[in-house]
């Protein structure tokens, strides 16, 4: 059976996570085509419906300037899970490369690279974010950038770890006596043997990026209005939050929900993903059979 087919057999098992990863393709879907979907311009002004709680008309009320808030939770939908994806991508990437290096030359080069991860670590990463949007001007691309290059750390801990099991293996033994250099040695034979934990960190480092960015907004020190984000949603409720609770209501369970989600799923891939399951669940399939 193919280990593809496996895989997905046993995260099938776990309900919850198979309902995070539907509700992940719902939002995936909302976020594609959220200009189609939101009934009004998330930025248009209607001084005539100011603060109006939810009705037929705006079904998540609007805000204090009239704007529907459906209309902008739809597009604000883009901003956090495109964050999320393309930060966690930066981060994997960078991971990768300082985890394949450390792992695979050892000695010095380990040494001085881990050394590095370990002073990233001294320093809290929403700190560190906060203070280089102080020196540069805020937008999405540098939000993307900043929560990609100060999150890498655990994902190249992962990968060393990984990269120093595999590499005494006998295949990797096998393709360096070939003559297998080490560029091959680290792309062809051991990363993609080292990837497992690594696809469960980058799904819960997408949720983490997911609430990074919803935070800074939330100060705003992320996107910044007129243009939709969650956490800005959010932070306009929290001006208001006596006189119009559903400013902070929706934009808030639509964070709970999305970070839950890809929690879920992370769980179900850690759980699909680790060969000590299998092994156990052969042994009693086994045991069955006797």
């Amino acid at each position: 059976m193919r280990i593809r087919t496996i895989i997905w057999r046993r995260f099938k098992k776990n309900r919850l996570a198979v309902a995070g990863l539907a509700v992940i393709l719902a939002l995936i879907f909302i976020a594609i085509f959220a200009p189609h979907l939101a009934p009004y311009s998330p930025t248009s002004i209607d001084v005539n419906h100011v603060l109006s709680p939810p009705s037929w008309r705006h079904p998540f009320g609007t805000d204090e300037l009239g704007r529907d808030v459906l209309s902008r939770m739809l597009l604000g939908s883009r901003v956090s899970l495109s964050v999320g994806f393309i930060a966690m991508g930066i981060a994997v990437i960078i991971g990768i490369i300082v985890g394949s290096l450390a792992g695979f030359y050892g000695g010095r080069v380990d040494a001085v690279l881990m050394r590095l991860v370990d002073v990233m670590l001294a320093f809290p990463s929403f700190v560190l974010i906060l203070a280089v949007i102080a020196i540069v001007p805020p937008s999405i691309f540098i939000i993307m950038a900043v929560i990609g290059v100060t999150g890498w750390m655990d994902v190249a801990r992962l990968v060393r770890a990984e990269f120093l099991t595999l590499k005494q293996r006998d295949f990797v033994l096998a393709s360096r006596s070939a003559g297998a250099g080490s560029m091959r040695l680290i792309f062809k034979e051991i990363l993609p043997n080292a990837l497992s934990p690594v696809f469960v960190a980058a799904t819960f480092g997408i949720a983490g990026a997911i609430l990074t960015e919803s935070s800074l907004s939330f100060l705003g020190l992320g996107v910044q209005p007129p243009h939709p984000s969650w956490g800005n949603i959010l932070s306009s409720g929290k001006d208001n939050i006596e006189t119009a609770w559903w400013l902070s209501l929706y934009p808030g369970l639509a964070i709970l929900v999305t970070v839950l989600s890809y929690n879920l799923v992370g769980e179900g891939l850690r759980d699909a993903l680790d060969p000590r399951l299998w092994e156990t669940e052969q042994y009693e399939a086994g045991k069955d059979k006797e």
